[in-house]
């Protein structure tokens, strides 16, 4: 399913949805974050989706990881909360979010990397390796904030 994200686009469709999400910046002993080229953008982010009935915000999180990087990780912080109203995002299928979502740090405790059919790439990159990478600017923000200041980001 194609995704294409909006910011302060007045063209940008309606949202007709609300989630409730969760994302993990996972970092290595090096300082190096893991991150996976998204399936339906081709852009490079963090491994995170929409918290499950079944589960809480962390539990989302590690769950994310495992599926989409095949790494078993533990939540050690939160990097923190990203709720801008001028960001939708928008699928194929029609469904067309708004997301609400916190940003966890976690470790790896286990598993060994993998791509899912959510990624076409899963790779540690240094902090100077991101720079050059293309994401969405919401995401370029969240990993800013990851690798660069320790206060919780609240927005």
């Amino acid at each position: 399913m194609a995704r294409t994200e909006y910011y302060d686009d007045p063209e940008a469709p309606v949202p007709n949805s609300l989630v409730v999400a969760a994302s993990a910046a996972v970092v290595d002993d090096e300082g190096r974050l893991l991150l996976q080229r998204r399936v339906d953008n081709g852009l490079w982010a963090m491994p995170g989706g929409g918290m499950e009935m079944t589960e809480s915000l962390p539990q989302a999180a590690v769950r994310e990881v495992r599926e989409e990087t095949g790494y078993e990780v533990e939540v050690t912080g939160v990097v923190g909360t990203y709720t801008d109203a001028r960001h939708v995002i928008a699928y194929s299928d029609g469904e067309v979010r708004r997301q609400f979502n916190v940003c966890f740090r976690a470790r790896v405790v286990g598993g060994e990397r993998r791509v899912s059919d959510e990624s076409h790439e899963v790779r540690w990159f240094s902090p100077e390796e991101v720079v050059g990478l293309r994401m969405h600017h919401t995401q370029r923000l969240r990993v800013d904030h990851a690798l660069g200041q320790s206060a919780p980001h609240a927005g």
